[in-house]
């Protein structure tokens, strides 16, 4: 009989989500992902004037923030018809490569590192050696310096000593399965800090034009902020110069601490290269940031750079065959979920899609039934009359199939479409770890395709969208509003629109319908609902739930100390608050993880 693990919530993502696993010899042989918060924005849309959808889109997240909001405004300008200026498309793009930048790096070392990272084992580390080892990993890194070192290696001695760790309370951290030399942990640690530091870098860039972080402000039809060289509450020369100073702050941190970093830790634990494989069909539409109001295989006015690579579908791991994409393929199941549609639960595409809660689930006070072979197993089983609703996150699919989104998807994407720049940084990573393509699908696949993609993003707003925004500036180009489609008058009396964006996490799509000057429907495709849903009604897998037992070889060594579930999930980065409960036999809380 296999035995019950669930690990609920978990943590150092973003919402409240809930693993739920059958084990068998140290081995994950089922799992279920279940998404156990609900939060209705969609129906809080439903009569509102669309020029306010960003606003309310943009609370969906305070870490993805301003995304929701992008893709929420691009839909409503393709449903109204609206069309923003070069300058302004520039400024969304330097937005939305400042938070995906912003999300890969804060996603590396503060929600994913740890699980590879043995913070308190830094305090035994030579501060000296740590340096050595920083330079023989190729990082050029300002701060691996003998100074920083010993002073991280002390303040992480103080707090083991007196046993307080700070951010670094209940990690796992005696684990056996950390495997960095203590010069390496501290080396990382020490990055840990330097990159709380260096996101300012980043939020400067989405404050200069949005107004604030989290939270930016929007427009439809262009951005809320001005340009006058003149005048010091606008965007002018001093912003632009300080914009020029902090890009290239990024591309100096990114390509001397984080890519380094990431090359060297998934370097220890290759064999995360074999573990963690999720649905084997990828998505996307463009590179990180790619924008797109209404159809993405139609060239918009002012294309950016993002849209080099073309949208397209790979089926089955053959990356020899890019599929062409057709948005009308997505369909959205509501098989495993606590909602319903009228008139069943086939699935529905995004512009007819529902959001209308059928809870089902145990009702409070919640009573948990037990069940395990031995007292050393950590599980909840579900319910005896469990009716196969576990979660509130919808299935989304393309032509029936379960896809990947996200930084492997859009590395495997460019690099299958032959872009010339990511093929050089994939080709360079592989041939050094001595992989194959393939196993980008993997946990630590995931791991290295975000610091590929997050280095190629840095480049391309150092050398080509921030450039191109400063030329034209040089020219007089100042507009960044639209003003023709803002009164709902010029509108047609009913029409829909979506738009599609690729964030940090996947494609991310709006859909959107406005009828009489409101809206009447609609919907939010998020990666994390591509990625993190439950069984659809063909019984396929989410990513999430794939990559743990799609195999049935993933390793789960300790229910007590469950790392590996941690370390595949991390991987995704999701976005669904700060404690890992784990339960014995009789409901007791044997281990609390707060990260």
């Amino acid at each position: 009989m296999a035995d019950r693990v669930v690990i609920d919530p978990i943590t150092r993502i973003e919402g409240h989500l809930r693993i739920e696993l059958e084990t068998s010899g140290g081995k994950i042989t089922d799992a279920w992902s279940s998404t156990t918060q609900y939060r209705g924005f969609e129906e809080i849309l439903v009569g509102r004037d669309p020029r306010d959808a960003w606003a309310f889109t943009n609370r969906i997240c305070g870490v993805c923030t301003g995304t929701h909001a992008l893709a929420s405004i691009s839909a409503v300008e393709n449903a109204i018809g609206s069309q923003p200026p070069e300058q302004a498309v520039l400024i969304r793009d330097m937005i939305l490569s400042a938070t995906d930048i912003h999300d890969h790096v804060v996603h590396f070392y503060h929600l994913h590192a740890l699980d590879f990272v043995n913070a308190a084992n830094a305090a035994s580390a030579d501060p000296q050696k740590a340096v050595d080892f920083a330079k023989s990993i190729g990082s050029t890194w300002r701060g691996n310096n003998l100074t920083r070192m010993t002073e991280v290696r002390d303040t992480v001695k103080n707090l083991v000593e007196s046993g307080q760790l700070s951010v670094f309370t209940g990690g796992y951290w005696g684990h056996s399965d950390y495997r960095l030399q203590p010069e390496a942990d501290l080396m990382a640690v020490a990055h840990y800090l330097d990159a709380l530091e260096f996101q300012r870098s980043m939020i400067r860039i989405v404050t200069t034009f949005g107004g604030k972080n989290p939270h930016p402000h929007f427009l439809v039809g262009g951005m809320a902020c001005t340009i006058d060289q003149n005048k010091s509450e606008t965007v002018n020369q001093v912003q632009v110069s300080q914009l020029q100073a902090w890009i290239a702050e990024i591309n100096e941190f990114v390509a001397t601490c984080y890519v380094p970093d990431a090359m060297a830790i998934v370097g220890v634990y290759k064999d995360y290269f074999d573990i963690g494989a999720a649905n084997p069909n990828y998505l996307a539409v463009g590179l990180a940031g790619a924008t797109f109001s209404g159809d993405p295989n139609e060239v918009p006015k002012f294309p950016t750079s993002k849209m080099a690579v073309k949208p397209g579908v790979i089926y089955d791991d053959d990356f020899s065959q890019v599929h062409p994409f057709d948005p009308t393929l997505i369909a959205e199941s509501v098989n495993s979920t606590w909602l319903s549609y009228e008139g069943g639960e086939k699935a529905l595409t995004p512009d007819k899609g529902q959001t209308k809660m059928a809870y089902s689930g145990p009702q409070p006070p919640y009573e948990s039934k037990t069940m395990a072979s031995d007292d050393s197993v950590l599980v909840v089983s579900r319910d005896s009359d469990w009716d196969g609703k576990y979660t509130w996150c919808k299935e989304p699919m393309y032509n029936g199939k379960r896809m990947q989104v996200g930084p492997v998807a859009r590395v495997i994407m460019a690099y299958a479409q032959g872009h010339p720049r990511m093929k050089e940084i994939v080709d360079g990573a592989v041939a050094k770890l001595g992989i194959t393509l393939g196993q980008m699908n993997s946990t630590a696949g995931r791991a290295l395709a975000r610091a590929a993609e997050c280095l190629l993003t840095a480049e391309i707003l150092a050398q080509d969208t921030f450039p191109k925004f400063v030329e034209n500036l040089k020219k007089g180009n100042i507009d960044v509003f639209d003003a023709s489609k803002w009164e709902p008058s010029s509108w047609p009396k009913e029409s829909s629109g979506y738009g599609m964006v690729e964030v940090a996490r996947g494609m991310l799509s709006h859909w959107v319908t406005v009828k009489d000057r409101k809206i009447e429907r609609y919907q939010c495709v998020v990666p994390t609902t591509w990625l993190g849903g439950g069984r659809d009604e063909s019984g396929q897998m989410s990513p999430f739930e794939h990559s743990l037992a799609g195999d049935k070889n993933h390793p789960l060594a300790d229910p007590k100390q469950p790392l590996e579930v941690l370390r595949t999930i991390h991987s995704f980065d999701p976005c669904m608050s700060c404690a890992v409960h784990v339960l014995d036999v009789d409901g007791n809380i044997l281990q609390v993880a707060q990260s």
